[in-house]
């Protein structure tokens, strides 16, 4: 199965070695943004010859990805261009999130990323092959709900997960080397693509979001994550764990112990339970002490990303997690603690601002991944 160490958008065209399928994915990529088509408008937008056109549409139409709409109501004389676009409704995406702490979600999706129906699955402290049965379970549930043929099935996973969907490490799941995507797809017979949930999140705010193709996701819940694009391209890393910020260091003045050894973790400033513990103590009953609160914590998520910003020239991050926690002071005092520690001339401009896609943007993420190695579009 196609990765999603390529850039996720084809706009021109491709070496010979790649052509039949980069020129596909072009075909889908123009309908799929841009919707109804001629082949001649298609052939002109992407620099495609119309012979070339033509053939892919007819296979496409076979593979019942593509309709024909009828013909475009036309003032100039000459035969009407009969228009095209991707049949939405021709098959349904299966994405599962599985990283909250208390639950699984699953969800089916249509190919605009639009959730029809939704599962759950309690978690009640799950790990190792409990947790495992609990993620078939509610596949099954998902498949057996479709309507239409299932395109793929796409999970967001805690932990570091490498380009074949092995989960390296997930502690809170009790996962080590688990082979998650070679297991469903074993099971299900469909082709599966599994990544860690802040990656999956940060390809839904691209396709869904509006995201820039140079930006950072920070998604705090039980743990804190990011993840990273840079030219539209998804950043991973050498050792799959690109963006596993949570367990960085911030600051020099030691802090709480993380539940990884070390003291003064971002996750024991930032993440929702540690956040939740520090606001319920007595003496921040009061507003003004919130903010106190609030602000550290978004002090110390600056201090993490000031360095990334500067290196990697980022314009934007965009935060996901609860609103009434992040939304405010915690991050007024990220973006002004940015603003101090890089340089005011190229990164003054770094924009901050809360996913617009709520708690389903690992859903939707999800079904991006299938999309992308699919079809690939986004």
């Amino acid at each position: 199965m196609t990765q999603l160490r390529k850039a996720l958008r084809p706009s021109t065209k491709a070496l010979p070695e790649y052509t039949r399928g980069h020129n596909r994915s072009l075909v889908l990529q123009t309908l799929y943004r841009d919707g109804r088509r001629s082949r001649a408008d298609i052939a002109r937008e992407t620099g495609l010859t119309r012979v070339t056109v033509s053939a892919l549409v007819a296979e496409l139409i076979a593979e019942g990805l593509l309709v024909e709409l009828g013909q475009r109501e036309e003032t100039r004389p000459g035969k009407p261009a009969t228009l095209l676009d991707l049949d939405r409704s021709a098959f349904v995406i299966v994405g599962l999130d599985l990283s909250e702490h208390s639950v699984f979600t699953g969800a089916l999706l249509d190919l605009d990323g639009a959730i029809s129906t939704r599962v759950e699955v309690e978690l009640a402290g799950s790990t190792g092959d409990e947790a495992l049965a609990k993620v078939v379970d509610l596949a099954e549930q998902l498949v057996a709900a479709a309507t239409a043929p299932v395109l793929g099935i796409g999970v967001g996973s805690p932990g570091v997960v490498d380009l074949g969907g092995v989960v390296l490490s997930a502690p809170n799941l009790g996962w080590n080397g688990l082979p998650l995507q070679a297991l469903l797809a074993e099971r299900f017979g469909v082709p599966v693509v599994v990544a860690n949930d802040a990656n999956a999140a940060i390809l839904a705010e691209h396709s869904f979001g509006g995201a820039a193709s140079d930006a950072m996701l920070v998604k705090i819940g039980h743990g804190v994550g990011a993840g990273l694009l840079l030219g539209g391209t998804p950043l991973f890393g050498s050792r799959f764990a690109a963006g596993e910020i949570g367990h960085v260091v911030v600051g020099t003045d030691g802090g709480a112990v993380c539940a990884c050894g070390k003291r003064g973790c971002l996750e024991t400033w930032l993440s929702i339970p540690n956040l939740h513990a520090r606001l319920d103590r007595p003496e921040n009953a009061d507003a003004r002490e919130r903010d106190v609160v609030l602000r550290e914590a978004g002090e110390r998520l600056g201090i993490a990303l000031a360095p990334v910003v500067g290196a990697l020239d980022l314009g934007e991050v965009i935060l996901s997690g609860p609103t009434d926690l992040l939304d405010g002071a915690l991050a007024s005092a990220t973006v002004e603690t940015l603003r101090n520690r890089t340089m005011a001339e190229f990164h003054g401009s770094v924009t901050l601002r809360m996913t617009a896609l709520g708690p389903d943007i690992v859903l939707r993420g999800a079904a991006v991944m299938v999309l992308s190695s699919r079809l690939g579009v986004s």
